[in-house]
């Protein structure tokens, strides 16, 4: 079974999503079968790189709300990080432009290290409070999960991997994305937003079973007529 996973690192319900899918997936008997494919999604593109807000000023004035308010929403989603054992430091989170990260993670995963990456990502965004616009930052992420140093500095000195960012993003367009996390399993059946792992855990189910149930063909024979057939033991005529 293959899931493949529209994200963004700034996403604090694709982090917690990500853990319930994991959560779910360590109890499911197939879990050896299931391959894992993070997708690019930026919740906003046009995120400075340098933020000049801190998180709940930049969550005020983007809903329209006091920054009270705003502490209040965070507190609460970090309430929910913390149920699947995650830490959320909102007051010195960055938040940023993530089209560089995206750019790091896609070359990760042509190198066998895309879950690691994303992982280090999101933990380095949501607990370190680490600038991931930053290309410095960037570099010794990738070093940490095994990625070549001069590979990766060399890739964000220029635009690539960035038509598979683009890619990306337009695939989530065309299948009707509007929001993350956004699963889809087997490229056939959706799951939209951080879903309880029990509700993981029914789906993989479903997909599971739906996918690999074997055919049980009916007869059509008439109920009297005469049959030819053979086994391994020979043929023969009968009439039933």
């Amino acid at each position: 079974m293959k899931i493949e996973i529209w994200s963004d690192f700034v996403c604090p319900f694709c982090y917690i999503g990500k853990r319930r899918l994991e959560v779910a997936l360590e109890k499911f008997p197939h879990k050896d079968d299931i391959t894992l494919e993070y997708k690019s999604y930026e919740l906003d593109p046009n995120a400075e790189v340098n933020p000049g807000q801190n998180m709940h000023e930049y969550l005020a004035a983007k809903k329209g709300m006091s920054v009270d308010q705003a502490k209040s929403m965070n507190e609460s989603v970090g309430q929910q990080a913390a149920e699947v054992g995650l830490t959320y430091n909102f007051d010195t989170m960055q938040h940023t432009n993530t089209f560089d990260a995206h750019r790091v993670a896609k070359y990760a995963g042509e190198q066998g290290k895309g879950k690691e990456m994303t992982e280090r990502l999101l933990s380095a965004y949501f607990t370190e409070s680490k600038l991931i616009s930053d290309q410095k930052t960037l570099i010794e992420l990738a070093e940490e999960v095994g990625l070549d140093v001069n590979e990766v500095t060399a890739l964000l000195k220029v635009d690539d991997y960035a038509e598979h960012v683009r890619g990306d993003e337009e695939q989530a367009r065309q299948i009707g994305v509007q929001g993350v996390p956004f699963f889809v399993f087997n490229e056939k059946y959706a799951v939209s937003g951080a879903q309880s792992p029990d509700t993981f855990t029914d789906v993989l189910k479903q997909v599971w079973e739906e996918e690999n149930e074997k055919t049980v063909l009916q007869s059509l024979n008439p109920k009297k007529s005469e049959t030819t057939y053979c086994t391994d033991e020979g043929c023969e005529v009968r009439e039933d």
